[in-house]
């Protein structure tokens, strides 16, 4: 399953809103039925800690951080790479 960032959240991704809906009705359905997700950020030229935060944050709380084998990140720029590091890494160390 492909998520096509752009076509949600225009170039700049930041409403946690926004990212919550795509968590609910996209991300944790798929994951549940065992799907492969891919978060295509192609045209998104920048994001928040908050938003990838609240995308990310309840799949690897939910399914452990060995979600991440079926949670992938294409077409990300330098910062958006950053981002989701420091997010994946924080849950990680975290107490999931």
């Amino acid at each position: 399953m492909i998520i096509n960032l752009f076509k949600l959240t225009g170039d700049f991704a930041e409403n946690k809103d926004t990212a919550q809906s795509i968590r609910l009705e996209h991300i944790l359905p798929g994951l549940t039925q065992g799907k492969t997700i891919t978060i295509d950020f192609d045209g998104v030229t920048g994001t928040t800690q908050s938003f990838v935060h609240a995308l990310i944050s309840d799949p690897i709380r939910q399914f452990g951080g060995g979600v991440l084998d079926r949670l992938k990140f294409k077409n990300c720029s330098p910062v958006v790479q950053k981002i989701i590091v420091i997010v994946t890494e924080y849950m990680q160390a975290s107490d999931l």
